[in-house]
C-alpha cells in the first residue's frame, strides 16, 4: 500500500468476538420466538467453547512459548490480546446472564417456569425423587476429595458440581463412615458431581393447572444431594458449578506402525489431556471452596479464569424441549423442490440436459441423497468419488457410497479425518466403509482436504460420461436443515474433468495439475483472485464499470484484504457479506472508501461462500468451499467452481442482491465494531425468508 494506516486490520480473535456478539445479540432480540432465543444462548455458548478450545489455546501457546506473536498477530503482543479476550468474554458472559433472566420472565408470562431446587413443590417432590433415582443416579459420578492423593482429571467442557459439605459435630465412633471422615477436615467435605452428559439437561415436569415447568439437571440433583450423599452425617451442603475447557490441538505420534486412521483416533483420545485454557466457575462461589478447588488444581492467575453463572454447557440450550407450541419457535419452512427436477425419476437424466442449482436448506438435501442412491443401483455407473469432509451421525451419504461398492462400483472416498470436534464420527464410518470395500485415502500430508466435490462416470453408448456435483457445504443431511449452501449439479467435461485430476491429486501428491475452469488450492485460488481482482482494477482505469461482490464466512487473509483496499482505492465498488471473521476495515477514507460490508444472523447459519465479479458486463461466478483466510488459500484443498449456466449465474446474483437488501437481519461491519443493525425506510426485508419465497415462486407459488 503507498500509505500505512495506523490500523488497516481488525484483529482476527476479536473480529470473531464480535461476530459472537451477534450471535447473543438474536438471543436478545424480542421479535426472535423465545425458546429459539433460548436456543442462540446455546450457540453463543457453544461457539465460545470451541473458540478457546482453538484460537484461545494457540495464542496461549505463543506466549508460553516465550513469544510476543507481533508478526502472527498484527501489532500487538499474545500475552495484551488474551487479556483483551478474557475481558471482553467477562462482558458477554454477564450480558447472556441477564438476557436468560429476561427471559425466563417472559416465559414465565406464558405459563412456563424454570424452577431451582427451592422452588420445587411437595406434588412434584416424588415425580423428581423417582426421576433421580431411576435415570440420574445410575449415571453420576461423585468424587470424595479429601482424601484423594490426586486430584481427579477434569475432562474438557464437562460441567461438574462443587459440593461443599459441612460435617455434624456427632461423628460416629466406629465402622466405615467414620474411617472416611477421619481422613477428612474435621469441618468439610469437598467434592465433586460429574454432569452426566448422555442425560436430558432439561427435565419436564407433570403440568399442572395448565402451567409448565423444567427443571434443569443440575437443579435437580441439588434438590437430591441428600439421596447421593445419604452416608455422610452433615448439616448442610452446598454445589456451585464449575468448568475447565481444554486446549483441542491434535498431536500425533510417529509410530510407522500404525495406520492413518489409529494416529488420528489415538490423538483424539489424548485431546483430554490438553492444557487448561479456560477455568469457568459460578460467581457465588464460597471463597474456601474456590480456594481448594484452584489450588489442587494448579489454576493460577496466568489461566483465564472466568467468573460465570449458576449455570454453564449453556451450549445444551440448542436442545431444549419444544413444550408443543408453535409459537415459541420458528416457523417451520418445508423445503422446496427444485423446479423440473423431480425426486421420483431419473436425476441423472435430468442432470444430462442441464445444470441445476440446490440452494439448502430453501431447497431439500434429498437431492444429493438421492443422486448417490440412483449412481449406487444404476448399471450404467462404473464409478464414484467423492470427498467427505463432515457425516451426519447416521449418514445416508455413507449408507449409498457403501450400497455403491456392494454393487460393484469403484468407490473412491477421501475422507477427512481431522475434520476438527468431527474426527471420531469420521473414523467410525471409515473403518465401516472400508470394511465394506469402499476404497479410502486420508488426505495429503500437510494439507486439509475441505473441498466438498464428487464425480461419477457412467457408462453410455459405450464410452464413459462423466456426472457431478460441487458444494460450498458439507454432504451432512443434519446440518443440512440449517447451514445455508450451493450444490451445482452438472455433466459439464470441462469441470468435471478438471474434478477429476483433483482425485488423481490425491492418490498421486507428487503431481500438480494445471487447471483452466477451477480455482484450486493450495496452488492457483490465491493467484486466480488477484488476477481476477487486477481485472476489475484494470477495468476501472479504462473507465469500464468495475465491482466485486462477495459473500464469505470469514475474511482474514492480510495479503488479500490489501488487495481489496487497492480495488477499492482504484474505484471499484465492493460489497461483502461476511458472516463471521472480518479483519478487513471498510469506509475509511482514502483505504477503503468502496467497500462496504454486513454481517447476516438469523434462524439458519448463513455458510455458502460466492464470489461475483463483474467482468466488464459479463459477470464471472463462482461459488467456493473456500472462505479468504490463509489456511483455505495456502493450506487446504479447496475448489472454487465457476458457474456457466446463465439462469443459474442470474440466480446466484439474485441470492446475493436478497441477502444484500436485508434491513432486518442485518448489522453492518465498521470500526467500531459495535453491530449496528441496518435501518432504512425501504420495505423490510429479512433475507432468508424473502430467500425462500424467492424459490416459492419459482415453483409458481
Amino acid at each position: 500500500m503507498p500509505e500505512k494506516y495506523t490500523n488497516q486490520y481488525i484483529n482476527r480473535e476479536l473480529s470473531w468476538l464480535q461476530f459472537n456478539a451477534r450471535v447473543l445479540q438474536e438471543a436478545s432480540d424480542n421479535t426472535v420466538p423465545l425458546l429459539e432465543r433460548l436456543r442462540f444462548i446455546g450457540i453463543f455458548s457453544n461457539n465460545l467453547d470451541e473458540f478457546f478450545k482453538v484460537r484461545y489455546a494457540t495464542i496461549k501457546r505463543i506466549d508460553l512459548a516465550g513469544k510476543d506473536g507481533k508478526n502472527v498477530l498484527k501489532g500487538t503482543t499474545a500475552s495484551k490480546l488474551l487479556e483483551k479476550i478474557t475481558a471482553i468474554v467477562i462482558k458477554q458472559q454477564e450480558e447472556s446472564l441477564k438476557i436468560i433472566d429476561v427471559i425466563k420472565e417472559e416465559l414465565k408470562q406464558r405459563d412456563i417456569f424454570i424452577i431451582d431446587e427451592n422452588q420445587v413443590t411437595p406434588d412434584q417432590d416424588a415425580f423428581i425423587r423417582n426421576y433421580f433415582v431411576a435415570k440420574v443416579s445410575p449415571a453420576l459420578v461423585t468424587y470424595i476429595l479429601n482424601d484423594l492423593e490426586k486430584f481427579p482429571h477434569l475432562k474438557d467442557s464437562v460441567a461438574y458440581l462443587a459440593v461443599k459439605l459441612v460435617l455434624n459435630d456427632k461423628i460416629p465412633k466406629e465402622g466405615r463412615i467414620s474411617k472416611i471422615l477421619q481422613q477428612t477436615t474435621k469441618e468439610k467435605i469437598y467434592a465433586l458431581i460429574e454432569i452426566p452428559k448422555n442425560t436430558d439437561r432439561f427435565v419436564v415436569l407433570p403440568e399442572k393447572e395448565g402451567k409448565q415447568y423444567i427443571i434443569i439437571l443440575d437443579d435437580l440433583i441439588r434438590y437430591c444431594m441428600h439421596i447421593n450423599f445419604s452416608i455422610f452425617n452433615y448439616i448442610s451442603a452446598s454445589a456451585h458449578m464449575i468448568k475447565i475447557t481444554r486446549d483441542a490441538q491434535l498431536d500425533f505420534d510417529n509410530d510407522l506402525s500404525k495406520s492413518f486412521i489409529q494416529k488420528i483416533s489415538s490423538s483424539v483420545k489424548s485431546r483430554r489431556d490438553g492444557e487448561p485454557v479456560r477455568f469457568v466457575y459460578d460467581q457465588t462461589i464460597e471463597k474456601d471452596t474456590l480456594g481448594f478447588l484452584m489450588d489442587k488444581m494448579g489454576v493460577d492467575n496466568t489461566d483465564s479464569i472466568i467468573p460465570g453463572g449458576r449455570y454453564h454447557n449453556r451450549r445444551d440450550y440448542m436442545d431444549f424441549p419444544d413444550l408443543e407450541d408453535e409459537s415459541l419457535v420458528y416457523q417451520q419452512l418445508k423445503p422446496l423442490a427444485i423446479p423440473d427436477l423431480v425426486l421420483q425419476g431419473s436425476l441423472l437424466d435430468k442432470i444430462a440436459k442441464k445444470d441445476f442449482l440446490q440452494y439448502t436448506p430453501y431447497h431439500t438435501f434429498s437431492y444429493t441423497v438421492k443422486f448417490l442412491r440412483e449412481s449406487a443401483i444404476d448399471p450404467k455407473v462404473k464409478s464414484i468419488k467423492i470427498t467427505i469432509y463432515r457425516l451426519a451421525n447416521i449418514s445416508h451419504i455413507a449408507s449409498s457410497l457403501i450400497n455403491a461398492a456392494k454393487n460393484g462400483k469403484n468407490v473412491l472416498v477421501q475422507i477427512e479425518l481431522q475434520a476438527r470436534f468431527d474426527e471420531a464420527a469420521n473414523i467410525r464410518y471409515a473403518e465401516q466403509m472400508q470394511r465394506e470395500g469402499v476404497n479410502l485415502i486420508f488426505g495429503v500430508t500437510g494439507l486439509k482436504v475441505h473441498c466438498k466435490a464428487c464425480v461419477i462416470e457412467r457408462e453410455e453408448a459405450g464410452k464413459l460420461k462423466r456426472y457431478g456435483f460441487i458444494s460450498t457445504g458439507n454432504f451432512n443431511e443434519s446440518t443440512a436443515r440449517i447451514y445455508t449452501d450451493y450444490t451445482l449439479f452438472t455433466t459439464n467435461e470441462d469441470i468435471l474433468k478438471e474434478t477429476n485430476r483433483i482425485f488423481k491429486f490425491f492418490e498421486i501428491n507428487y503431481k500438480t495439475y494445471r487447471y483452466k475452469h477451477l480455482l484450486v488450492s493450495p496452488h492457483y485460488t490465491r493467484s486466480s483472485l488477484i488476477k481476477l481482482i487486477d481485472k476489475e482494477i484494470k477495468n476501472i482505469n479504462e473507465g469500464i464499470p468495475a465491482s466485486i461482490k462477495l459473500k464469505l464466512n470469514s475474511l482474514s487473509d492480510y495479503d488479500m484484504i490489501d488487495k481489496l483496499y487497492e480495488a477499492s482505492r482504484a474505484g471499484v465498488k465492493i460489497d461483502l457479506i461476511i458472516r463471521g471473521i472480518c479483519c478487513l476495515i471498510p469506509g475509511i477514507p482514502g483505504m477503503s472508501d468502496n467497500i462496504r460490508a454486513i454481517s447476516v444472523i438469523d434462524k439458519f447459519l448463513e455458510h455458502p461462500r460466492l464470489y461475483i465479479f463483474q467482468n466488464g458486463g459479463n459477470p464471472k461466478v463462482y461459488i467456493s468451499s473456500a472462505d479468504w483466510m490463509t489456511r483455505n488459500l495456502d493450506r487446504r484443498v479447496e475448489i472454487s467452481c465457476p458457474i456457466y449456466d446463465e439462469d443459474i449465474k442470474l440466480e446466484l446474483m439474485d441470492t446475493f442482491s436478497i441477502c444484500w437488501s436485508d434491513n432486518v437481519k442485518a448489522r453492518k461491519l465498521s470500526k467500531n465494531q459495535d453491530n449496528a443493525y441496518i435501518r432504512n425506510d425501504k420495505e423490510k426485508v429479512r433475507s432468508q425468508i424473502a430467500t425462500y419465497n424467492y424459490y416459492l415462486k419459482k415453483l409458481g407459488n
